[in-house]
């Protein structure tokens, strides 16, 4: 199995490759050679968003390439501070012009709250999050968009965006990683036919200090970001490791073994705190 040939079915039907490079913290400078690096591999899915700053970077990073449009997959976010209509329309139109690629293959709403206020007491901006979601739907409509989605949703956001819309999400991006998955979150989200994507599969690099990762990593001759990423495919994730070193995104790709369904079950009961003690 190669991951990098392979491809998850939106609901929508649209086709998405099923690991993503991800671009946060990459400037835009930067960014046009990881994602150069990252083609050259064989990524067809890049994630970026306005927040990231780097959108021009992608976009440029595509033209240099000198390949068709359709030969890569290109995610961005409208920012989690933009919540009203109006200045999501302008906030997306802004994504497409930096971008110049002509559409943007999925949109998501990056945060349920801005960044400032989130945690478990947050307001939730049920209504706010609609008038976004409404100034999606019509990029959408327009194909401008190809398919649209949300990101760190909880099942309350994401019931909130189902209940009230005219297009349902095809896609909640959410941390998922070895010691903390939000199982109740993804069940409904797989239940409502929802692509679920896995950003910081590693724990931001927190899970490489863990000596029993790297215990279980070493029984499949496997490194500890490997075995990471494939604990969320193997979940039905869609993971999104970021690395800006070329030697990194190819060991990321390289997935091919398989989590036994015992180390899987062991895998997904651990706490963070159990794997970094």
């Amino acid at each position: 199995m190669n991951i990098l040939k392979e491809k998850m079915m939106l609901n929508n039907g649209v086709e998405i490759p099923s690991i993503a490079l991800g671009t946060w913290q990459i400037d835009n400078e930067t960014v046009v050679r990881c994602v150069k690096d990252a083609y050259d591999l064989g990524y067809r899915h890049i994630d970026s968003a306005s927040d990231y700053q780097n959108e021009e970077g992608v976009g440029r990073a595509i033209k240099e390439l000198n390949i068709s449009r359709d030969s890569l997959f290109v995610t961005t976010k409208v920012p989690a501070s933009i919540k009203n209509y109006k200045e999501a329309v302008e906030i997306i139109k802004e994504s497409l012009r930096k971008l110049d690629l002509g559409y943007i293959d999925l949109l998501l709403i990056h945060a349920p709250a801005p960044w400032p206020e989130m945690g478990p007491n947050r307001k939730p901006y049920f209504k706010e999050n609609l008038e976004v979601w409404k100034a999606m739907e019509e990029f959408y409509k327009k194909d401008l968009v190809k398919a649209i989605g949300v990101s760190n949703f909880n099942v309350a956001d994401v019931k909130n965006i189902l209940d009230n819309c005219e297009i349902k999400p095809m896609v909640n991006q959410i941390p998922a990683f070895i010691g903390y998955i939000e199982k109740d979150t993804i069940e409904f989200c797989k239940e409502n036919d929802i692509l679920v994507e896995a950003y910081s599969p590693v724990a931001t690099g927190r899970l490489l200090k863990s000596e029993y990762l790297k215990g279980i990593a070493d029984k499949y001759g496997v490194t500890v970001p490997q075995l990471c990423i494939k604990f969320d495919y193997q979940l039905g994730l869609l993971p999104l490791p970021k690395s800006t070193h070329k030697e990194y995104m190819k060991e990321n790709s390289e997935l091919d073994f398989v989590i036994s369904d015992e180390d899987m079950t062991l895998l997904s009961k651990l706490t963070q705190e159990e794997l970094l003690k």
